[in-house]
């Protein structure tokens, strides 16, 4: 005989199988035909280093800065200014939709220097911005309603991975030019100036301002002259993405010339801006957009559109990382420090290439290593091949993406010996 809780259970069971089943049709009618996403190709090479035994093996595949010890570095000068913030005991209110003004105005002097006529003019919109992603994104979002050519972005062959999905998601056709040559391991400087005079009259390029991602090939001014004048012949649109400022060369005026020979010829740019490599707050996702204008009115009608653009994105940007980004360049002995710990960043950099130069060259290499001394900033384009990059890390436990980009900040002086016998003995 069924006791009454026995019988309840046994009426409620059908109930709870059918409840079951709905739930069931529910998720499976909603995210069945949703496809797998491919792996991130940086997530990969961590995992697969992470998985590794090999007592010396090397991480090349990172992109943010390590010291010699291969470590990662926070700048003194952000240490100091994080807690001039800190002991200020300020509130956590939100910014206004552009940002700290303290930080944007700051940040629109380090970019296009104290001698701007458009600065001095008034006549620059500028947005705090959620790194230079962030940046890329709002610029892509403004161009998309507003510029009056054609709705195609080109970007350089290669450019950094998140461009084209940055731009294609801003409903931007993104298209590339020719920028680095593999046969020479440098710029194809012929190639990119015959494109940029072969694009559409009035169409948008983006230029990266200094050290190239993922090549570290760089045009020389008297280059960036020429291409200027050709963007100018085909009345294109410039929009400059500057992540390294400072961080390529050691010194932030010189990173900056592109952008500045632009605007003095007469351009009108947008400009993103990221503080994650020069002064290493990766996390706190400082950037800034901005864009040079014809005059302080229409700047302003500009800044309310951006506004209107920002407002559903993110509303605010976070306040701490540009309040101490705002301390290191608004206090005077903060930015005199911090330029010359970026400095010091840069020429570390610098060094580890010459010692990976003069390593290979001392093991007999009989290839050309020149490339590597010639390219600027934190990546390297080696010219290795996807399955000398895969010989790599089987064989050696070196890790790095499989186009041959290496990011010098891994190498350090422990490492780079090894490194060197381990290119060496694929190579030749």
């Amino acid at each position: 005989m069924f006791s009454r809780t026995a019988l309840q259970r046994a009426a409620a069971a059908p109930a709870r199988s059918n409840l079951i089943a709905q739930q069931s049709v529910r998720a499976a009618s909603a995210w069945s035909q949703i496809p797998q996403g491919p792996p991130d190709a940086i997530l990969g090479i961590t995992e697969a280093f992470k998985k590794d035994k090999h007592p010396q093996k090397i991480n090349l595949g990172v992109g943010a800065y390590r010291d010699d010890k291969g470590k990662p570095y926070v700048l003194p000068s952000v240490y100091q200014a994080e807690q001039q913030v800190i002991h200020q005991n300020l509130d956590k209110e939100y910014a206004g939709i552009t940002g700290v003004p303290e930080f944007t105005k700051a940040a629109a002097l380090l970019a296009y220097g104290p001698d701007s006529t458009p600065l001095k003019e008034g006549s620059i919109a500028i947005t705090q911005s959620i790194s230079g992603t962030g940046a890329l994104r709002i610029g892509g979002a403004f161009l998309q309603r507003f510029y009056p050519g054609a709705k195609t972005i080109y970007i350089p062959t290669p450019s950094w991975a998140n461009h084209k999905a940055v731009f294609s998601d801003s409903l931007l056709e993104v298209k590339q030019y020719r920028y680095y040559n593999k046969d020479t391991i440098g710029l194809d400087f012929d190639g990119m100036v015959a494109d940029i005079k072969n694009m559409p009259k009035g169409s948008i390029i983006l230029l990266h301002a200094c050290a190239h991602n993922p090549t570290g090939v760089d045009p020389t001014e008297d280059q960036w002259r020429a291409i200027s004048d050709a963007v100018k012949e085909g009345d294109h649109f410039p929009f400059f993405d500057m992540a390294y400022q400072g961080f390529a060369s050691g010194d932030t005026d010189k990173d900056a010339f592109a952008l500045r020979h632009f605007v003095k010829e007469g351009h009108f740019p947008c400009l993103a801006q990221s503080f994650a490599k020069n002064m290493g707050l990766y996390g706190e996702r400082v950037g800034a957009f901005s864009i040079v204008t014809a005059s302080p009115e229409e700047k302003a009608r500009v800044d309310s559109q951006i506004k209107i653009i920002v407002r559903p994105l993110y509303s605010n940007p976070p306040v701490h990382g540009a309040r101490v980004a705002s301390t290191i360049l608004n206090d005077p002995a903060l930015n005199k420090q911090w330029l010359g710990e970026v400095e010091g960043m840069a020429t570390r950099i610098i060094k580890m290439r010459a010692l990976l130069k003069e390593n290979l060259e001392k093991l007999g290499s009989k290839q050309k290593w020149n490339h590597i001394t010639d390219q600027i900033g934190m990546f390297a384009y080696t010219g290795l091949t996807a399955e000398q990059m895969s010989k790599l890390a089987e064989e050696h436990s070196v890790y790095a993406t499989k186009d041959g980009r290496i990011s010098v900040a891994g190498i350090t002086s422990d490492n780079v010996g090894r490194l060197a016998e381990s290119i060496y003995k694929i190579t030749g």
